[in-house]
């Protein structure tokens, strides 16, 4: 799917591949082209109209690519991700980006909801008469601003997990911290490589005298510069939380051990003493019967329990 928004009439519009194509040879530059899903069509506007560079085009097909900024002459190859939370999980979803003097070509396989926005704020009229610097700002900054909800909602997930190893450490409790640290290694894997990207583009910008471009660009550094961050705070608070359930599982290990050792010292004394008298020695079958010697056994017994029972509170083992 395409759509095309025309800086200068202030419009979307979705035209065939054709069209744009038409468009690209007469140079009528000026527009934002997002393309969803790309097809043959797609891939042979790109590299026959377009021009762009083949390794590009590969990097569309076969995606898995991290974040990078690529110089091609008259354009810019940019890697970008975006990421999401639905359902408990995480989304990330990889976005390539044309930038040229006079045009912004992006390219994803799947739905991006940021997009949405971008639209709505074009659609109120909020591109001025150059407006094609700022429809890239929008562009940018709507896929990069996402993470920021992301990362909130890790944080809020990772209080709670932590608030659990502290009262009940499940497995299901070490699922959700192991969980939420993967999710943290990869946004921090793609906010590193976009917070140097941006760096790169602030000093490509400044070199070329483009202030406005400049400034664009400063700010979605900062908001990067923000999330990486916010990224390793929340994976301390993490390593914190893994921490506190390996404590809490390992205390009440020694809390366990602790009562099975207490239960195994008490049947001790009363192992020796029924083994003792229970022997087929005959002094001990000649003398050792009645009532009297009944009770003396149970005596013995109950005083070596008691024994023990005051010497484990003496020293605070119950």
């Amino acid at each position: 799917m395409r759509s095309l928004y025309d800086c200068s009439a202030k419009s979307f519009t979705q035209p065939s591949a054709k069209e744009i194509a038409a468009r690209v040879a007469e140079r009528r530059f000026g527009f934002w082209l997002d393309i969803e899903s790309p097809d043959d069509h797609d891939y042979e506007l790109l590299a026959k109209d377009f021009g762009f560079h083949p390794l590009t085009i590969e990097d569309i097909r076969h995606q898995n690519q991290r974040p990078k900024f690529e110089e091609f002459g008259k354009y810019e190859f940019m890697v970008l991700f975006s990421s999401d939370w639905h359902d408990g999980q995480m989304g990330v979803r990889e976005h390539h980006l044309f930038l040229g003097d006079k045009f912004l070509v992006s390219v994803h396989h799947e739905p991006e909801p940021a997009f949405k926005q971008v639209v709505e704020r074009l659609a109120e009229g909020g591109a001025d008469e150059s407006g094609l610097d700022l429809v890239t700002y929008l562009v940018l900054s709507a896929l990069v601003d996402q993470v920021f909800d992301v990362l909130q909602q890790i944080d809020d997930d990772a209080d709670a997990v932590q608030d659990r190893a502290l009262t009940r450490a499940t497995p299901d409790t070490l699922s959700g911290i192991t969980n939420l640290r993967h999710d943290v290694a990869v946004l921090r894997r793609n906010l590193s490589a976009e917070r140097d990207m941006f760096q790169r583009l602030l000093t490509h910008a400044l070199q070329h005298h483009d202030q406005e471009t400049t400034l664009y660009y400063r700010d979605v550094y900062d908001h990067l510069v923000r999330q990486y961050e916010q990224a390793d705070s929340i994976r301390d608070l993490l390593s914190g939380a893994m921490d506190i359930y390996l404590s809490t599982v390992s205390n009440r290990l020694n809390e366990t051990m602790r009562a099975l050792t207490a239960i195994a010292s008490l049947f001790l004394p009363l192992s020796f003493l029924t083994g003792f008298f229970g022997m087929n020695f005959g002094f001990l079958v000649s003398h050792i019967g009645g009532a009297e010697a009944f009770g003396l056994g149970l005596g013995l017994m109950t005083a070596s329990i008691g024994i023990q029972l005051a010497l484990f509170r003496r020293r605070g083992w119950i």
